[in-house]
């Protein structure tokens, strides 16, 4: 019987690329989004009447309903849907949430009969941050549930061919979105009389743009889908692999998953918040404007962006998972407490520029080496259930974190105190990470491995 080989659009060095390139737009658009606001801390202060309290108040509500269970949800959704049906709520949340954060912060909204009664009410935030940060939530659903669906489509597209380079790739496309708003958002703000609205209308613009790419990816999928179909090839997906709320008992009873959430947790909540005040901490510090800093800052993903697909290559040929994770907890330490103690005693932007890019190397080095080690350590059957609570857990101390900052900066008027703290999870993140290593040469699980074995 003679064979009829299918020539599937994914087999195509352009369709897949293309594809790729379609959704790491959409996801450099978030990231974009995500940190609009952090370079202008000092002018939205001033504009809006917030405080350092409120606008950490705002910082964290991106990842509330996150914490709420809807991460959760988003798994169950993506295992039922499909990364189409998912892909597009998940980016049409992100430009809802846009919206009513844009809505929240014009000066039209502040002379409206609800904002009158959002007033009358939690005092200490003012109508403009309650609407902002409903905004952010909504955002924050759709941008979570974007993030595990782009690594389904890339798993999906790319299966088989350059998977782990395709991984990298996007990672790096979407950090050099928090380059641009760094650069971007101080120039728009200025050149529209200091407007915090003029680079917010920008971003939520770019996110309408990022929704438009992901609806041209969904014709290419379907294309790929249909031809599976004509194949007779089916994807790799039966009922053993969605997710499933027994799951859960299995996973929380796992010691290694304990182990890597709380680290990933520990790790994260010390670049992710510190992203947030970053541009203000560097305005203070070095007496510098808000332009300046935020173009100074904006240094620390650029490295992490080059690296990152360079170290998963390492990963795969050498190994070593464990040791990357323990030497960039160890950097990060270091550059915080640098930050706290020696910064503020030579002023120089050099130096804050080489902490800065020193930093990102840490933040190469730790995800690099975490997301790929799961695999390894969780069972994968459970693996996609896994991964969506790892997120989770994250997010919970996402949430909680920027609160914390922003009152200490409220009650001490310093940056001193936040780097401490921001060290501190450092310090647990290396205990955590020396703990799985540990727990590798006990049981065996090759996260000192190379993933690709000759």
């Amino acid at each position: 019987m003679a064979e009829k080989l299918a020539k599937l659009i994914n087999d195509s060095l352009v369709a897949r690329w293309s594809a790729l390139i379609l959704i790491s737009l959409m996801m450099f658009f978030t990231y974009m989004f995500v940190d609009v606001m952090s370079p202008l801390k000092s002018l939205v202060e001033s504009s809006l009447g917030w405080d350092s309290g409120v606008f950490g108040t705002y910082a964290a509500s991106e990842y509330i309903l996150n914490v709420c269970g809807f991460l959760i949800i988003a798994g169950i959704i993506l295992d039922k849907m499909g990364v189409r049906f998912t892909g597009t709520l998940s980016a049409s949340l992100m430009v809802i949430g846009a919206v009513i954060k844009f809505v929240g912060i014009t000066d039209w909204f502040q002379t409206t009969a609800f904002s009158g009664w959002l007033d009358s009410w939690w005092t200490a935030l003012p109508s403009s941050a309650k609407m902002a940060s409903l905004g952010f939530m909504i955002f924050g659903c759709g941008a979570e549930m974007a993030g595990t669906t782009v690594s389904k489509i890339i798993a999906k597209w790319f299966k088989g061919k350059e998977m782990a380079l395709a991984m990298g790739l996007e990672m790096a496309i979407a950090r050099l979105g928090v380059f641009a708003v760094m650069w971007l958002a101080p120039i728009i703000a200025a050149r529209y009389n200091a407007s915090v609205l003029a680079p917010v209308a920008f971003c939520s613009a770019l996110l309408c743009v990022g929704l438009i790419f992901f609806l041209v990816f969904t014709v290419m999928d379907r294309k790929l889908d249909n031809q599976l179909v004509e194949a007779g090839i089916k994807e790799d997906k039966s009922s053993e692999d969605e997710f499933r709320v027994k799951d859960l008992g299995k996973i929380f009873s796992s010691k290694m998953f304990w182990i890597v959430a709380l680290l990933c947790v520990l790790y994260y909540s010390a670049i992710f918040p510190f992203q947030r005040y970053a541009p203000n901490f560097l305005e203070v510090t070095l007496n510098i404007d808000a332009g300046t800093a935020s173009r100074l800052f904006s240094f620390f993903p650029i490295l992490a962006m080059i690296l990152t697909p360079v170290l998963g290559i390492f990963l795969d040929l050498k190994g070593k998972g464990a040791s990357m994770l323990m030497l960039g907890a160890i950097i990060m330490i270091a550059c915080h407490l640098s930050f706290a103690f020696l910064l503020p005693l030579y002023p120089h932007k050099w130096f804050a520029f080489l902490l800065i890019v020193v930093l990102g190397v840490s933040f190469s080095l730790v995800p690099a080496a975490l997301w790929p080690s799961v695999p390894k350590i969780i069972d994968e059957k459970i693996l996609g259930s896994a991964y969506c609570l790892i997120f989770w857990v994250q997010n919970i101390g996402l949430s909680f974190v920027p609160l914390l900052i922003g009152k200490v900066l409220l009650y001490t008027g310093g940056y001193f105190a936040p780097m401490i703290i921001f060290s501190s999870f450092g310090v647990l993140a290396f205990i955590f990470s020396f703990l799985l290593k540990a727990e590798d040469r006990r049981k065996g699980y090759g996260l000192e491995l190379p993933n690709i074995r000759k």
